[in-house]
């Protein structure tokens, strides 16, 4: 297929078992029932499931697949995927291309081998995956093999879950419920069902391929834990947005014919702040298919880069001192017969179910704001969180004028009016006045109302969307479950209405901040308003073990006690995991590549000292030199010691909380320490000495 001579729409969507497709293969009734189940959040009838698998079947063979699989996301961060064949042995000694209801159904991975919190011990190995209906099944190539692809929830024998599409999915349903009530309440009759959708802007770098093979660091943490800062950095601002690189936009071309392939609607692309820094935005969809839509984004961003000898970093933050890499994850609230519950219409004083979600955010995101703090706490993202290029770890809302001013009159009685705005002049003749928006944009909020949706900003760019959305649902289900309380046992529904308005504007007022969410001035004033500045992973997911962070899961069933505090243990023992790697990392490259070439231009210099001393002359910028490098030498051998002894202590302790304190307080200082050395002797030692590839040649070379 030749996608640059064919339209997209003739080939976009060709690899995915989608909707035409089922309407086309399978039969009326079957399809009916299917349908019901996708739409109308009805249990999907296990008779059907023969007549399904057996059409994927012969749609996937004539695609040329040879396997199936379960496609689940444990707690990794990535998908997981177990082949099987589609052939099955006859008596006569023949093979048939064979799946069963049951196979599409229901997989049985192993569940002992992923994280699990201490749900599962290594002899209790008993996992299931179940097919997830409501996210289209694909074929996909590995390499010479074509598979179908069977989007699944994974859990554990006994059915705790092990995966972030489970608890996303009883979000979903949770959320529905809850908003649904609101809107009976409210008098809508005609909506049948409230769907959370999302779209996932991500972040990357494109680094050459053979600037990554000399890099340990990169290749086994994602990001560089040496280097000395470039001449020239992003302080021009002459990347963003600027023409895409000839090399770049062929990666660009053929990853978005993969992803159109596969369904997935790849709309904007752009150069990022940071050089060698890239953005790719699909157009929303329902929040588990956005999500399945993203891990196939980012693990086709990585396929597609090798092919054009790039690798693609999804680390949030690959190079020091340059911008890194956020996923900002846009999110909103839609009926099946099509109302954006959080448009606001021309007259937002007068659209009291938009007020009511509003509200019923807005509460959510200060009620819970540790909990959300909390869904993108990973070691990466601490080196973005309040580092004046990403939001701030402070939890705020941003609203722009126009509902600020609304909610101000919500807390003072009643809103009555709406600020609007007119034209926009330019001042020149030929370009027409554009209309302006009633409110500005703030890409320094966390999260941020943007029209007819909010923008979390926060989340990390290597993260599923899964883990943010699902506790994102349920903290708005709960607010959401309180409003439909009151409004179901109130006889003059719009006058209840109106007091839970104006009591979420008052208690509420101190989330909303429209300013600039780097400065130091709205620290401390997010000080004064009590709102918490949680600056680290350790301290953000201590926070997942608060009673009221517990509570909410278990009063709505998205988990149980046990499966919520597993989630703590595996986020912990991650971050951990992440840090000591890390550190071993640094610990390889400082002695194995850095002492030795910085060892060796010292003698370099100190052989050329000596000869200009025995031909009867003296050096002192020779002297000097040699000094300086020797110092750092000592210094750097001192602190590698420092970091060993730091690694050990960590290691030595027992339980993820305390490790993760040393991890945060000792081993990461011991870290940089060397790293400080090492760049100074970047920027001493003989280019042709100095081992590793530098950020002017990895971020600036194409």
């Amino acid at each position: 297929m030749n996608g640059s001579r064919e339209s997209v729409s003739s080939y976009f969507g060709c690899q995915v078992f989608s909707e035409a497709v089922m309407r086309e293969r399978l039969p009326k009734n079957i399809f009916r029932a299917l349908k019901d189940t996708i739409d109308d959040g009805k249990p999907l009838d296990p008779s059907i499931a023969n007549v399904v698998a057996n059409a994927m079947k012969d749609w996937a063979i004539e695609k040329g697949a040879t396997h199936f699989c379960h496609w689940f996301q444990p707690m990794t961060e990535m998908t997981a995927e177990k082949h099987e064949s589609f052939i099955s042995p006859t008596s006569e000694g023949r093979t048939i291309m064979e799946f069963s209801g049951k196979e599409l159904i229901q997989g049985e991975p192993d569940a002992s081998s992923f994280p699990s919190g201490g749900l599962r011990s290594t002899f209790e190995a008993r996992g299931y995956t179940a097919w997830d209906c409501t996210s289209p099944v694909f074929v996909k190539e590995n390499g010479p093999t074509i598979t179908l692809y069977i989007p699944s929830a994974f859990c554990s024998y006994n059915g705790q879950a092990l995966d972030k599409k489970t608890p996303l999915l009883r979000s979903m349903d949770l959320l529905n419920k809850h908003a649904m009530r609101v809107l009976r309440a409210l008098g809508n009759v005609t909506s049948k069902r409230v769907i959370p959708t999302l779209g996932a802007e991500q972040e990357y770098f494109l680094v050459d391929r053979s600037f990554v093979d000399k890099r340990l660091d990169l290749v086994l943490t994602g990001r560089t834990l040496f280097g000395a800062p470039p001449p020239k950095g992003q302080e021009l601002e002459d990347h963003y947005y600027s023409a895409i690189h000839e090399r770049v936009a062929a990666f660009m071309n053929e990853l978005n014919m993969e992803l159109w392939k596969l369904g997935v609607s790849a709309r904007t692309q752009h150069n990022e702040v940071a050089p060698a820094q890239y953005e790719l935005a699909p157009v929303f969809a329902t929040v588990n298919v956005a999500t399945d839509h993203n891990q196939l984004t980012m693990e086709t961003m990585q396929k597609v880069a090798l092919r054009h000898n790039f690798v693609c970093l999804l680390h949030e933050k690959p190079f020091a001192g340059v911008n890194g890499s956020g996923k900002h994850n846009n999110w909103s609230l839609s009926t099946d017969d099509g109302i954006n519950l959080l448009d606001p219409g021309t007259t937002p004083h007068e659209n009291e179910v938009f007020l009511i979600f509003l509200c019923a955010v807005i509460r959510a995101v200060d009620k819970y704001s540790k909990l959300l703090r909390s869904s993108v706490a990973v070691a990466g993202n601490d080196h973005r969180l309040g580092a004046n290029e990403a939001p701030p770890a402070i939890i705020s809302v941003f609203l722009g004028d126009q509902l600020t001013d609304i909610l101000e009159q919500l807390a003072a009685g009643g809103a009555k009016t709406s600020k609007t705005n007119g034209k926009l002049k330019l001042g020149v003749s030929t370009l027409p006045p554009l209309p302006m928006d009633c409110t500005d944009r703030n890409r320094t909020s966390p999260f941020a109302f943007t029209g007819n949706k909010f923008e979390f900003r926060m989340v990390g760019s290597s993260q599923s969307p899964a883990g943010p959305t699902f506790i994102l649902n349920t903290i708005v289900a709960d607010v959401l479950s309180e409003i439909a309380d009151e409004l179901e046992s109130n006889g003059d529904v719009n006058k209840k209405a109106q007091e839970i308005l104006q009591k979420i504007a008052k208690e509420h007022m101190r989330i909303v901040f429209n300013g600039d969410n780097y400065s130091e001035e709205w620290v401390r004033e997010a000080e004064k308003r009590g709102l918490p500045n949680i600056r680290n992973t350790v301290d953000s997911l201590n926070t997942m073990l608060d009673p009221d962070a517990t509570a909410v899961f278990e009063r709505h069933k998205v988990f149980c006690k046990e499966e919520w505090h597993a989630r703590y243990e595996i986020l912990m023992e991650r971050y951990c995991k992440a840090i000591n790697i890390e550190a071993l990392t640094t610990l390889n490259m400082a002695k194995r590549l850095i002492l030795p070439a910085a060892i060796k231009y010292s003698g370099i210099v100190a052989n050329a000292a000596n000869a200009v001393q025995s031909a009867g002359s003296y050096s002192d910028t020779l002297k000097k030199s040699l000094d300086q490098v020797c110092q750092l030498i000592d210094s750097l051998q001192q602190n590698i010691a420092s970091l060993e002894n730091a690694t050990q202590k960590a290691s030595s302790v027992e339980g993820v909380a305390k490790q993760g304190e040393i991890y945060r307080d000792l081993v990461i200082s011991a870290m940089n320490a060397v790293r400080k050395d090492a760049d100074k002797l970047e920027m001493l030692v003989d280019a042709e000495i100095w081992p590793l590839p530098t950020y002017a040649e990895m971020i600036f070379l194409r």
